[in-house]
């Protein structure tokens, strides 16, 4: 006789989240029989999950824009946790986006205290809000991590245990990784700067205008540049039109595919603090990155975050391989002279590359296992053994 299928409730709260969360259904697939349920997008749902209703109803950010949506997000949040309630999982897996997700954990903790609650993503307490992470122990089992010091970061401010299971990043590493032609054009001029503001409309508005005049100012100090500017499908219309008028026109393109290839020649990059700085850092390309908030949200980060860089790759080898320029640091003659040092074959430019080879080893999966495949092996076991379950080891 059969086993019954695997019951996972799986709720991710935007795009990224989506992004994970079919990865992992696969590979719970691969296990064993499942049956999903929850709220998902494209990708999840091609994997058979029928979202209790569109990302868009929930994928929002900032202060403004979620208190104009609470009524939604409350609405969202209350059918969630009782349609995770009534499908009676073996195990709930939250993704990401806690804002959302951890509110449906709590209701369904206080409503089914015994069923396992997996988080995929550890919020950022170790660089702001530390005091969230003991207060998750009441309703998160286990947190899956995908940095590499996420764990270590849990346990010292008293948060639920974690198992750094891999970026998913890793699993693009070979299409990151330039091949001989590529390398050789890295040292070819005009060298290949690219220039990556940012995906949200927000970063978009603040450091367009900076790059702008820090790219002028580095082809005045550096001469020609080939210039490629990455943009996100969804503001490619606004990225062309703001830069129509830019005295050095980088050249736009749009896709994965494209903007991988262009990480793959490209000699330096000014980017916008984010995941971006994990891609370069994967693709060996030394960089300099910016970033730019409004003055209250500057006041507000002044006083909640906790850690001495913003930048992932710094973080994750504990010393500040790539310049960052923050705030009021952020201008054009700041970055344009960071830019310039980097295209010289000098010891800015080595000493990026060489701590940019120790950023990969750090990101290199835990015993070689995809990042999915050692996610999955870790909610079976929390489901299969209930919340006690220990499951570094089984994993």
């Amino acid at each position: 006789m059969s086993a019954a299928p695997l019951r996972v409730f799986i709720v991710a709260g935007e795009e990224s989240g989506d992004q994970l969360g079919a990865p992992l259904m696969r590979a719970l697939q691969a296990g064993g029989p499942c049956e999903f349920a929850g709220v998902g997008g494209a990708a999840m749902q091609a994997e058979g999950l029928s979202s209790l209703f569109p990302l868009a109803d929930i994928a929002v950010m900032g202060f403004i824009p979620v208190l104009k949506r609470l009524p939604t997000l409350l609405a969202r949040i209350d059918a969630t946790a009782k349609a995770a309630l009534a499908f009676m999982p073996d195990v709930l897996v939250i993704i990401d986006s806690p804002d959302f997700t951890h509110r449906v954990a709590r209701k369904v903790r206080a409503a089914r205290p015994d069923l396992p609650i997996v988080d995929y993503v550890c919020p950022s307490v170790w660089a702001w809000r530390p005091k969230r992470a003991p207060k998750m122990r009441a309703y998160v089992d286990h947190v899956l991590c995908l940095l590499p010091f996420e764990p270590d970061a849990l346990a010292r401010l008293g948060g639920p245990p974690g198992t750094y299971v891999g970026h998913s990043l890793v699993e693009r590493a070979a299409a990151l990784t330039p091949d001989a032609e590529e390398r050789a054009a890295r040292d070819a001029a005009p060298s290949t700067v690219l220039i990556l503001p940012g995906s949200r409309r927000s970063e978009l508005d603040r450091l367009l205008p900076v790059f702008r005049d820090a790219l002028a100012a580095l082809v005045d100090a550096k001469g020609p540049v080939d210039a490629i500017l990455p943009a996100v499908a969804k503001h490619r219309a606004a990225i062309a039109a703001a830069i129509e008028s830019w005295p050095i026109r980088p050249r736009l393109v749009e896709g994965e595919a494209a903007k991988y290839a262009a990480f793959r020649r490209a000699r330096a990059a000014l980017a916008a603090s984010g995941t971006v700085t994990l891609e370069l850092a994967l693709a060996g390309v030394p960089s300099v990155v910016a970033y730019k908030v409004s003055r209250l949200e500057e006041a507000i980060a002044r006083r909640l975050v906790i850690v001495p860089s913003i930048v992932l790759p710094n973080l994750i080898l504990g010393e500040n391989v790539y310049p960052e320029f923050i705030q009021s640091d952020c201008r054009a003659d700041s970055l344009a002279r960071a830019m310039a040092d980097l295209l010289d074959d000098g010891s800015a430019r080595a000493a990026q590359r060489a701590g940019l080879a120790r950023v990969a080893e750090r990101l290199a999966p835990p015993g070689g296992r995809a990042p999915a495949a050692r996610a999955a092996a870790i909610v079976r076991a929390l489901a299969e053994g209930g919340r006690a379950a220990i499951v570094e080891g089984r994993a």
